[in-house]
């Protein structure tokens, strides 16, 4: 099964009984009782963050993201579909996790649960379990990470380019979150993640045609790498979602995210 990064709901609606395929509601428990989409394995999106150490948003360990795989049941043969209540997010962030680990076979649902209603889909109640399965082969793709010391690094670099996907107002450090030190990376690119968005009433992602148009607008080459990153990449998942459904392949994420740098004390910063 070969799938594009962003899936129509009527497409996944003919396939939900296919043998190899994994659909992913990182919806709260709450939101996935009430319905999701049938055959659907819950799964709490704090297993997407290391939960430890300084930087707790960061990517998972090995360890994690072994024990991750055998939540979902995971093959190389599967094929995953993610999707989540909160616009796209979270379900970015998890194709990105499973990237990282080396598994390329994973979709978005284009418009998230509200887009499978407004389809005339239907949903079902009850748990699902995943299959079994044996260790994950786990090929880490460093190359889909920045951290901090790779950021300072490349901020002279003319080839690379951030891709900040906060709010307006924490880009320019009028609003910090949890941080000692507000403002961007110097010569970040700002443009929030719910721009990518038709609405977050109705989040399915705007047109290839009209994303090309704003990245365009804002300055974010599609030759270039791109770092992306928020405050805790929650956020930089949709737009990592993004970056791959419009054919970029040199995208990185700092999952340290603002998180790390603004409690860093010798990071550069703009306001």
């Amino acid at each position: 099964m070969s799938l594009p990064v962003l899936i129509e709901p009527s497409q996944l609606a003919t396939l939900l009984d296919q043998p190899n395929l994994i659909i992913v509601d990182l919806s709260s428990i709450e939101t996935y009782q009430q319905g999701h989409i049938p055959g659907a394995i819950h799964l709490p999106s704090a297993r997407l963050l290391r939960g430890e150490g300084d930087i707790p948003n960061k990517a998972p360990t090995a360890n994690q993201l072994q024990a991750l795989c055998h939540s979902l049941g995971l093959t190389p043969d599967d094929q995953v579909i993610a999707y989540d209540d909160q616009g796209g997010p979270w379900a970015g962030r998890l194709m990105w996790t499973l990237n990282l680990l080396g598994h390329d076979a994973c979709s978005v649902l284009n418009g998230q649960l509200p887009g499978w209603l407004a389809a005339g889909l239907q949903l079902e109640q009850g748990s699902n379990a995943a299959k079994t399965s044996d260790p994950y082969p786990i090929s880490l793709q460093t190359h889909l990470v920045a951290d901090a010391a790779y950021i300072l690094a490349h901020l002279n670099d003319q080839q690379t380019q951030i891709w900040d996907a906060r709010a307006a107002d924490e880009y320019r450090g009028e609003k910090v979150i949890n941080v000692k030190r507000g403002g961007h990376i110097p010569g970040a690119i700002n443009l929030e993640w719910t721009d990518c968005l038709e609405s977050l009433a109705m989040p399915r992602l705007k047109s290839k045609t009209e994303l090309q148009q704003i990245l365009q607008q804002k300055g974010l080459e599609p030759h270039a790498e791109i770092i992306t990153h928020c405050q805790t990449h929650r956020r930089s998942g949709l737009t990592y979602l993004v970056a791959r459904h419009l054919g970029i392949n040199s995208i990185r994420c700092y999952d340290g995210s603002w998180f790390e740098w603004g409690n860093l004390s010798d990071t550069p910063i703009e306001v």
